[in-house]
């Protein structure tokens, strides 16, 4: 398609191998496999493994919060946190047994790509009340990824400086709505950094049909996001349950 716009005129061309209405110029390819990467979680994110949301935080690029901080603001258990406990730990107790009935009640966390991340299932009630605690790590910028299984659904949200960047108050958008060959966000708008990331990844990856694991790559590529694909598969990671009460 690039190739037929570019031959009926060629800024046409840039523009659709750019993503973007305007001829910001190229960007650089990544040289890689994407499943190195973030990408690697989008198949088993979409039946909500290892958890239902894939939350990011930092407070400036390359500046991640708090990991520990972050997790007992949320509810994790302080013991756990103050032991390192880790995802292995908690599959090993009692035969798996415990795991498998309280694996929902739990929660990973740490920090990679200069973001610190939260994964979880549900949070507890309560969680993030102590308005001027969660205001003291200064977050300036989240990402939520939340998949709900059941209605195949999967949403992203972005968020800098307490604002959703959305491109018109859609708040969380659903990524089923993007489709391969298509800018998933309005052309010209806020959110028009992840169109140029997403069809650059389809360029760099032809080989690549899945929008889900694109996606996942031009959120890597744009923003940053990053997973330890070995800690998580390895159960490395940090990890806990909510507290009691």
């Amino acid at each position: 398609m690039a190739d037929t716009l570019g031959r009926i005129d060629p800024a046409w061309g840039r523009r659709f191998r750019g993503g973007e209405l305007d001829d910001p110029g190229a960007l650089a390819s990544c040289g890689r496999d994407p499943l190195d990467g973030l990408a690697w979680i989008a198949g088993s994110w979409r039946d909500q493994d290892p958890y239902t949301c894939l939350a990011f935080f930092r407070t400036a690029p390359g500046q991640p919060v708090d990991a520990e901080r972050l997790a007992l603001l949320y509810g994790a258990d302080p013991a756990q946190v103050a032991e390192g406990t880790r995802l292995r730990d908690l599959r090993a107790a009692d035969g798996g047994r415990t795991h498998d009935e309280r694996e929902w009640d739990s929660c990973g966390y740490g920090q990679a790509g200069g973001w610190t991340y939260l994964l979880h299932h549900e949070t507890p009630p309560g969680a993030r009340a102590d308005k001027e605690a969660y205001a003291a790590l200064g977050i300036r910028e989240s990402v939520w990824l939340t998949a709900t299984m059941a209605k195949a659904i999967y949403t992203f949200q972005y968020v800098k400086d307490g604002r959703s960047v959305d491109d018109g108050d859609w708040g969380a958008l659903e990524l089923r709505a993007y489709e391969y060959g298509r800018a998933p966000y309005r052309r010209g708008g806020e959110l028009g950094f992840l169109n140029r990331a997403i069809r650059r990844a389809e360029l760099d990856h032809p080989e690549v049909t899945d929008t889900y694991t694109l996606y996942f790559h031009a959120l890597e590529t744009s923003l940053g996001l990053s997973l330890p694909r070995r800690e998580v598969a390895e159960g490395n990671m940090r990890a806990a349950y909510w507290a009691k009460g």
